[in-house]
């Protein structure tokens, strides 16, 4: 999840225009477009192909397409799939890690294009075991000052009990509600809450899409489906089993339509003896928000009891 946080509390003194609008312009054109085009062209150009083969897709291509048993139904083949891309992971031990620190640093885009925005930052992220919450925490590295060299942290956010806490020197703030919705949002979507949540609970569905291509990589698409209609899909590295992709959709209360958010892996590297993405993009609507790239990544540290807790203020920093 930290991905995408260390740019959130930039929201307020960098207004941007709602992506959202931005996707709805652009459908508008596009079916717009669409609508213009010739009825005739489009009957002439269906009868033209009509007697024509149609181009093999990825999975089409027995070079290419992934083999599954004849006699194994769509869940089964999702489910091993699942079963596969945990395996590549780490099993049991990915399964069982008490928490994560990474050190990197994240930019983001508007309408795809960077704003000229980096931060550097250093985030740990606790997984939630028994009476363990979940909760992360994310310091945002800033320098001292124009006269004094070195770094220091001077904002932190905590994540923590579905709330969200900006904390200084000065004290302790909670987040916006928007900002809120949209970390625990990502979260309940994420690959761990598939693991850990969605495969639990009664009802749900595993469907086996077939194949796809991510940046120019052959994967496998399985969807989640919860008994409530909510979704969740990943595109599976047919080479590695490790995920590429992870996509979900939601209700937009202000436009009335749905948005998209997909997060893409790349540049994985084991460390402890777990494949880590060192490269994580954000996507929204289809256009780029945020690139995040980290230099260091740390499993299982010891973390002092105040770790998460907003109300343990930072020390001013000379």
């Amino acid at each position: 999840m930290v991905e995408t946080q260390m740019m959130d509390w930039y929201r307020n003194c960098h207004p941007e225009r709602s992506l959202s609008q931005s996707h709805r312009e652009r459908r508008s054109r596009w079916t717009c477009g669409l609508l213009a085009a010739p009825v005739l062209s489009i009957a002439i150009g269906l009868l033209t192909t009509a007697s024509l083969p149609l181009r093999a897709q990825a999975r089409d291509i027995p070079s290419a397409a992934p083999t599954h048993p004849a006699d194994q139904t769509q869940e089964q083949r999702g489910r091993k799939l699942l079963d596969q891309m945990l395996e590549a992971l780490g099993g049991d031990a990915w399964l069982n890690r008490r928490n994560i620190r990474v050190y990197g640093h994240s930019g983001r885009f508007f309408q795809g294009a960077p704003n000229g925005i980096v931060i550097d930052f250093t985030a740990t992220h606790q997984f939630a075991n028994g009476d363990r919450p979940e909760a992360q925490r994310i310091g945002f590295i800033t320098d001292k000052s124009m006269t004094l060299p070195g770094k220091k942290i001077d904002i932190v956010q905590i994540w923590i009990n579905n709330t969200g806490h900006e904390v200084t020197y000065k004290g302790n703030i909670t987040l916006p509600k928007d900002q809120v919705e949209d970390y625990y949002r990502r979260q309940d979507h994420s690959i761990e809450s598939i693991y850990r949540v969605w495969l639990k609970a009664p009802g749900v569905v595993v469907i086996d899409e077939g194949s796809t291509m991510v940046e120019r990589r052959l994967t496998e698409r399985v969807t989640i489906l919860s008994d409530n209609n909510d979704a969740v899909t990943l595109d599976i590295d047919v080479a590695t089993h490790l995920p590429r992709r992870r996509t979900f959709e939601w209700r937009n209360t202000t436009f009335k339509d749905r948005d998209e958010d997909a997060e893409e892996y790349d540049d994985y590297h084991t460390i402890q003896g777990l494949p880590t993405a060192f490269t994580i993009t954000r996507y929204h609507n289809g256009d780029m928000s945020s690139q995040t790239f980290y230099t260091k990544v740390e499993y299982d540290v010891e973390l002092s009891p105040d770790t998460f807790n907003p109300d343990i203020l930072l020390k001013k920093k000379q």
